[in-house]
């Protein structure tokens, strides 16, 4: 669950790619890093965000609890798609539906910029990403106070795109986590999925005693590929899991 405090996404400054065009789009709280092959349309963006805000800010006041909630909810049938999405992620990593929400609007986004025609899209959102590439790439994992792992990062095959990638932690950003993970990344084919696996997952480590468990609930969740949990000098990983050299 997000709250409205502003927090410097530094970790942007160490993106690389001289390849993608590069620019960021801010809508209020929502703060989105956008890498493409060819130049984007800042205003479609800008539109595209808009309505999926309405969409979950419209359900909210319909029934707050949306917004609240720490546990699954069962949503209107004729609910909008990103709210029926987030509501079933949710329903999955048994957390509140607010929990796939950075996801769930990269990804949508995402989508809407492949069915424009774009090939590379890389879409990332307080640290949540969804990722389309045509060929292999880097994507760091920011263990914030663990500087055993500090450079630490994956290789994602063009093959295995789209993919969203999706990171919680317990000791860093503004993300509300009963959990002391640096921090914990699941990779799925739905971002929305990886965003409410990684919050629930978070939450479950406080120690490295329960890493081994931690990793086991997330083997359970259908339709999760992989995933690294980073606690102090203690890191485990599971699944299509490939780090860079």
């Amino acid at each position: 669950m997000k709250t409205n405090r502003y927090q410097r996404r530094s970790y942007r400054d160490w993106v690389k790619n001289k390849d993608l065009y590069q620019v960021r789009v801010m809508v209020k709280e929502t703060d989105l890093q956008v890498l493409t092959d060819k130049p984007v349309d800042e205003v479609f963006i800008k539109e595209r965000i808009n309505s999926y805000r309405r969409n979950i800010e419209d359900y909210i006041d319909k029934d707050r609890r949306f917004l609240t909630a720490l546990k699954p909810l069962t949503v209107e049938l004729n609910a909008a798609p990103i709210v029926r999405k987030m509501a079933k992620a949710a329903r999955y990593a048994n957390v509140g539906p607010m929990a796939a929400v950075a996801g769930a609007v990269a990804e949508f986004l995402g989508r809407d910029l492949l069915r424009k025609g774009y090939k590379d899209v890389v879409i990332e959102n307080g640290g949540d990403i969804f990722l389309v590439a045509r060929k292999a790439c880097k994507v760091g994992i920011y263990g914030g106070n663990s500087k055993l792992f500090k450079g630490l990062s994956l290789k994602i095959k063009a093959e295995d795109t789209p993919m969203g990638i999706c990171t919680s932690s317990g000791t860093i950003g503004h993300s509300l986590s009963f959990g002391l993970a640096d921090s914990v990344t699941i990779l799925s084919k739905s971002a929305s999925l990886a965003d409410a696996v990684a919050t629930a997952t978070a939450n479950r480590v406080r120690s490295k005693s329960d890493l081994q468990k931690s990793v086991d609930f997330v083997k359970s969740i259908k339709g999760i590929l992989g995933v690294i949990i980073i606690i102090k000098s203690h890191l485990i990983s599971w699944g299509k899991v490939e780090f860079a050299k």
